[in-house]
């Protein structure tokens, strides 16, 4: 029955989103989970594990039969436990060999040396940690309408372009500055059809790499806006690095332990690094808890920790996690992009 439901989106993935030609070559990878994982992590996160590997494949089989005349590949790996951790030489040379890649993964690829190596070598790259099968059915995050879409984020991209300072705030408790003296507004609206091109499935936003050193303030991440958060969770900022994070339960427990506070010795410092600033433009995105399709929801704001160096900014290190602020205010410079959740440029 899936397969019927996405069938159409995945051959459009490929022909629109990849723009996917004849006798290319097309890598579709995932990763499984080790034998520690099936230990250690809950029971709904493997079958969720499972169930993105074996989309992977059904996603290779179906691109198989919609274009007999392209050499499809499928790759699943040991998975590496973490976002933004290097799979691999095998991994990192199949990419590179590829002219489009797939990645239907647990654990991104986006901040890794593996991906950007590939883009380098030529690979056009969607990159779709934490993807679920329903994100393909119609009307989902993956069949937007994209003129609208990059629209709307090149003219978020430019007023951040021509700001010097951001301002985040929410009425649950968010309130959060940072300079963007210098700094380039980006757009990821999933379109990668030049050479070396590389992004989010589903897409939909204008994002930045704040100057380093800068952030200051709060971010309150309500219950449910990430990954098995059941507890609301504050991340505090000094100097652009995370200095306390109080409550989130159990990924509260994680992040204080990956993050390691006073702790100045290397990953824990580039770890607690404010990597990004992102807008969500995706009107199809909706779904709170998955943080691929929760970044993308038109009228959300994102911050993410850990590496921005595979993005254009100066910290490079083993992690790279984003973080949803909903309901947000944001200011750039004297000019109010979004009020309370709402899209007003």
């Amino acid at each position: 029955m899936i397969d019927k439901k996405i069938t159409k989106a995945v051959v459009d993935m490929l022909n629109v989103n990849m723009g996917l030609r004849e006798h290319e070559k097309l890598l579709v990878v995932t990763d499984i989970p080790t034998l520690d994982e099936w230990k250690t992590r809950k029971t709904k996160n493997l079958a969720d594990s499972l169930e993105r590997a074996i989309l992977a494949r059904r996603v290779q089989d179906l691109a198989a039969e919609a274009f007999p005349h392209t050499s499809v590949e499928f790759h699943a790996y040991a998975s590496v436990g973490r976002d933004g951790v290097t799979p691999g030489l095998e991994v990192e040379e199949k990419m590179k060999a590829a002219d489009v890649v797939i990645a239907i993964t647990t654990y991104s690829l986006s901040h890794t040396e593996a991906r950007e190596n590939a883009n380098k070598a030529g690979a056009r790259i969607a990159s779709m940690p934490m993807f679920l099968p329903e994100m393909f059915y119609p009307r989902g995050p993956m069949a937007p309408n994209y003129r609208r879409i990059a629209q709307e984020s090149e003219r978020i991209a430019n007023i951040i372009t021509g700001s010097n300072e951001a301002r985040i705030t929410s009425r649950a408790g968010t309130d959060l500055t940072l300079s963007l003296a210098g700094i380039k507004g980006q757009m990821d609206i999933g379109m990668y059809t030049e050479r070396g091109s590389w992004g989010n499935l589903p897409a939909g936003e204008a994002y930045c790499t704040p100057l380093e050193g800068t952030a200051s303030g709060k971010v309150f991440v309500p219950k449910g806006w990430f990954t098995d958060l059941t507890d609301n969770m504050i991340l505090t900022f000094e100097k652009g690095d995370v200095s306390a994070v109080k409550g989130g339960g159990e990924v509260g427990n994680r992040f204080r332990e990956l993050l390691g506070i006073g702790n100045h010795d290397e990953p824990y410092r580039s770890r607690r690094n404010l990597a990004e600033l992102g807008i969500g433009t995706n009107p199809n995105a909706r779904r709170p808890d998955n943080v691929l399709e929760a970044e993308k929801i038109r009228g959300t704001v994102h911050v993410a920790i850990g590496d921005n160096f595979h993005m254009g900014g100066k910290v490079k290190t083993d992690m790279h996690e984003d973080f949803i602020i909903p309901s947000a205010t944001l200011t750039l410079d004297d000019k109010v992009v979004m009020r309370n959740g709402r899209i007003i440029v």
